[in-house]
């Protein structure tokens, strides 16, 4: 725990903090399962479909959940309860994607050697996004990620 304390001071600087006024395009709650994974990257990939994100978004937008979900199923407690939350939501130009589970455990990068066959998902996140971080709370953590989606941003409307 002392070890989580002072890593969240570190990243004090920037913490992201879901808006009020934030626009959410989507909820899903997901069992801890490795078969889940393809249900969550569909899921972000649809809403950024759906709601006209423009260029790649919808592909990144999916393969960063993607991370961020299979870093949740692998990294997390098992001894807690067995669902993750994925939320997707709008504020201005941003697509927000959060991915919540009740693991304290803070997420670290770390540098893979050439043959590793894991440990770069958190550098592809932060490689690929706007902005990434975590927050931790007193059920656990969320772990999310922005990208730019709509750069025209003038107006919003609900509809499609």
């Amino acid at each position: 725990m002392d070890e989580a304390l002072k890593a969240c001071a570190a990243l004090a600087e920037y913490r992201y903090t879901m808006d009020p006024v934030l626009s959410m395009l989507g909820e899903k709650w997901i069992p801890r399962a490795e078969k889940s994974v393809a249900s969550v990257r569909r899921f972000v990939r649809d809403i950024a479909t759906d709601w006209n994100a423009v260029e790649d978004v919808a592909e990144i937008a999916e393969l960063l959940a993607s991370e961020l979900v299979t870093n949740a199923l692998a990294h997390g407690s098992e001894n807690t309860p067995n669902t993750l939350r994925v939320t997707v939501g709008r504020e201005k130009e941003l697509m927000t994607v959060d991915v919540y589970d009740s693991c304290i455990a803070v997420p670290r990068m770390r540098r893979a050697n050439p043959l590793d066959t894991s440990g770069r998902g958190l550098a592809i996140v932060q490689d690929l996004s706007h902005n990434w971080g975590w927050t931790l709370n007193p059920y656990g953590k969320s772990v999310w990620f922005q990208l730019t989606a709509w750069p025209s941003f003038r107006s919003f409307s609900r509809t499609p």
